[in-house]
């Protein structure tokens, strides 16, 4: 079992506090005359040096003068803000609604040339309908106490996934068969995002497939997660979205893709449970 999204962050933020103690012990300075040269109390430095406190812009700027490092500050400002976005609470995220955070992804959209999408719980952002991805939004706005901008933030979405249709990047989507079971929103919408699902597979650019409910597992459904070709992986937990950079832990979510792949059923057979779902509806 591998260790969570979180506990990854948890450990980029304590690389982190450990290349700041190695800083100041190169200087040859205890932790109180770091925070006496900074102006700090002495528990700020504790605090940072354990991982407990990710220091801001302007704490790797003292703290680097305080051990005659300057030359390290970009290097290490560049490393807080790749912790501080590595694990970002959804409640931090949508505080302003979930709208602007669609709108925030289109760079990272843009550029990406292969899209791996794996889901265990929703359809993939990429091929949801407006109906159904208003209701999903309205219910996680509710759920976090969020603004909820569900209508918006739905069209922002259907925005963003114009990239399925310009012919410019490649898609394979993966979904656990159960998706195809749950109800969001109305009988209708369920109806409408599954008709869509069989539109949306006959493009060139799109590879769907579907992990039966028999499937021989060799991986058991993880979390869902994203790889944007071999640069970044977004995975998503019920509190948090994890952004992971690191080239090891990058590969590790594309040999767990690998595995799904090998589990989903694609075409025809791909369509038949799609069909199932539909005719389960009623």
């Amino acid at each position: 079992m591998t260790a969570s999204p979180s506990s990854a962050a948890q450990a980029a933020r304590e690389r982190l506090a450990s290349r700041l103690v190695d800083l100041r012990k190169t200087a040859g300075l205890r932790a109180i005359e770091v925070a006496a040269r900074c102006g700090w109390h002495k528990s700020k430095v504790s605090r940072i040096e354990n991982g407990r406190t990710l220091p801001s812009d302007a704490d790797i700027r003292a703290w680097c003068r305080a051990c005659g490092a300057d030359e390290q500050i970009p290097d290490l400002v560049a490393a807080t803000r790749t912790v501080d976005e590595m694990y970002v609470e959804w409640k931090r995220i949508h505080r302003t609604g979930i709208r602007r955070r669609q709108e925030t992804d289109v760079p990272l959209y843009d550029r990406t040339g292969l899209f791996r999408v794996y889901c265990s719980n929703v359809v993939p952002g990429l091929l949801q309908t407006h109906g159904y991805a208003e209701a999903l939004l309205g219910t996680i706005s509710e759920f976090q106490g969020t603004p909820n901008d569900a209508s918006e933030a739905a069209s922002a979405r259907l925005a963003r996934s114009r990239v399925i249709f310009e012919g410019r990047h490649r898609f394979v989507l993966l979904v656990e068969e159960t998706v195809l079971r749950y109800r969001i929103g109305s009988p209708a919408v369920a109806a409408g995002q599954l008709g869509y699902l069989l539109e949306v597979m006959s493009l060139p650019a799109v590879a769907f497939g579907v992990i039966p409910f028999t499937a021989t597992r060799t991986l058991w459904p993880v979390e869902t997660f994203m790889i944007f070709d071999d640069e970044r992986v977004q995975v998503e937990t019920l509190s948090a979205e994890i952004n992971i950079t690191a080239p090891a832990e990058v590969g590790l979510y594309a040999k767990a893709f690998g595995e799904l792949h090998r589990m989903a059923v694609y075409g025809a057979r791909a369509r038949a449970r799609i069909a199932a779902a539909i005719d389960a509806l009623g």
